[in-house]
């Protein structure tokens, strides 16, 4: 064989294998690079949109945050305020509530003082009624007042002092009584 021959056979060869491969081969292998560098430039793209987004969204939350916070901070001093103010309300009701109590208990007191001098003059009165009856003639009587309970008895002794005589005296009251034994 000839040098020559099969240097131009293997020429041949070699540029049909060139052709072959420009023409079946390299287009896919362009086209596959072609779409794997746009699908990495769109996921870089996606990343630096995804970074903005995120940035966006952080600040976005941050200002939310901070709302909530200022809104709850004024919730709170609200709650404060209604609560205190329920506090004095009701330290108010309380002492006007007292106040009545107190008010009604003096009254109550009041009467009863009232009810307890009433009754009083009325034992004293019976009691002066009772010892401004007919006695016998220069006999000594038995005073009805010392018949009379303790308390008035007392009550008596202390209007008049122990000083008036049997049945002839006016107490400084102006009702008539008497507080001891003594002939008229």
């Amino acid at each position: 064989m000839n040098l020559n021959v099969t240097l131009v056979a293997q020429a041949v060869t070699f540029f049909v294998f060139i052709f072959f491969c420009a023409k079946f081969i390299w287009p896919p292998l362009t086209s596959a690079i072609e779409a794997r560098q746009k699908q990495i430039a769109d996921g870089l793209a996606a990343a630096e949109e995804g970074k903005q987004s995120l940035e966006r969204s952080s600040l976005k939350a941050d200002e939310e945050i901070g709302k909530a916070r200022a809104r709850a901070a004024e919730i709170i001093v609200h709650a404060e305020k209604r609560a205190s103010q329920m506090v004095e309300e009701a330290k108010n009701s309380a002492r006007e509530e007292g106040n009545r109590e107190k008010a009604a208990a003096k009254a109550e007191i009041s009467q009863e003082i009232s009810r307890a001098r009433e009754a009083l003059r009325m034992q004293v009165a019976a009691l002066a009624v009772s010892c401004g009856k007919d006695p016998v003639a220069g006999s000594r009587r038995q005073n009805p007042c010392r018949a009379a309970p303790r308390s008035a008895g007392r009550a008596l002794e202390r209007d008049h002092g122990g000083n008036c005589h049997h049945c002839a005296a006016i107490c400084r009251s102006g009702v008539q009584a008497c507080a001891g034994d003594r002939p008229i």
